[in-house]
């Protein structure tokens, strides 16, 4: 189902809309809420700026990215994970950051492949696939994602949304 869904993805068409990045991370944690409820997880969430973007698209990238934090965090006591972005000269930025798991920079590259996993199927489930639908969404909105870590120090995902013009902010 996984690949059918990101090979369904690279054909489905966008309709980019104004977006505020803050509503969606907002609905994806309250969707996400009983994976987390009865852990002892530090939420610190920023004001996100918005941005252009296909709402049920971006809300996956979000829902996959939070998701991951929460999966990889599992045994860290307490955990932390922090969400923030940032308006730059031509692009949005955003950012989730995790004390979890973590992950060696020397496998970076597999990290964003289909069925590409550094850690152990046994050690955390999932079909090896939601790194790859985020980058296939992020570029296909003309943007980046790209990946930091560290084993047992956590993990740092990011990804940029172009401005649509010069001059355009992504604030509100």
């Amino acid at each position: 189902d996984d690949l059918l869904s990101f090979s369904q993805m690279g054909r489905a068409k966008l309709t980019p809309i104004r977006l505020d990045m803050n509503k969606l991370v907002d609905e994806v944690m309250r969707m996400l809420r009983p994976d987390w409820e009865g852990r002892d997880i530090k939420w610190v969430i920023s004001s996100l700026p918005r941005a252009y973007g296909d709402p049920s698209f971006m809300r996956s990238v979000w829902q996959n990215l939070i998701a991951n934090s929460i999966k990889y965090t599992n045994g860290t006591d307490p955990s932390e994970i922090v969400i923030e972005g940032e308006e730059r000269d031509d692009a949005c930025i955003y950012v989730i950051r995790d004390n979890g798991v973590g992950f060696d920079m020397a496998y970076v590259d597999k990290l964003f492949g289909v069925f590409q996993r550094l850690h152990r199927i046994e050690d955390y489930e999932g079909s090896g696939i939601g790194l790859a639908n985020i980058r296939r969404i992020v570029e296909r909105h003309g943007g980046k994602a790209w990946a930091e870590g560290e084993v047992g120090k956590g993990a740092t995902f990011s990804f940029s949304l172009p401005k649509r013009s010069e001059g355009d902010t992504c604030q509100n």
